[in-house]
């Protein structure tokens, strides 16, 4: 991300700042293939700790629970915790993880767009 030069007041400098320094923090976080794909899964409703590993191939518990951590504290998953024995934990996106999934789907859909493009391209470079 490149800052860009705005000239005004130290307040609104240091605003702008936060931001730019926020959105790395947030993007470095969130672009890992187990959160992007944790963001989808979840894009299909409210789900169990164990549906959410079920809709992930490959992921391991303990990556599985290291990103819904992260993704509860960037407010982008909502953890709800029921008050049963064992206790049912629920995870389900909040409006700005649904708005990232939507980002996610039109990043997809421009990579089916330009395939040929890509493929193109990469078979130039390497030979």
């Amino acid at each position: 991300m490149v800052t860009k030069q705005f000239r005004g007041s130290p307040e609104e400098q240091a605003d702008l700042t936060r931001a730019d320094s926020l959105a790395r923090e947030i993007f470095s976080d969130v672009a890992n293939k187990w959160a992007l794909l944790i963001i989808d899964v979840l894009g299909e409703g409210t789900l169990r700790f164990g549906e959410v590993r079920n809709g992930i191939e490959g992921i391991s518990h303990k990556m599985l629970t290291q990103n819904l951590r992260m993704l509860e504290r960037n407010g982008l998953v909502e953890r709800c915790v029921h008050p049963t024995v064992p206790p049912r934990v629920e995870y389900t996106l909040t409006e700005s993880g649904r708005a990232l999934r939507e980002t996610v789907h039109r990043m997809c859909d421009w990579t089916h767009q330009y395939l040929g493009h890509i493929e193109a391209a990469r078979r130039r470079f390497d030979t």
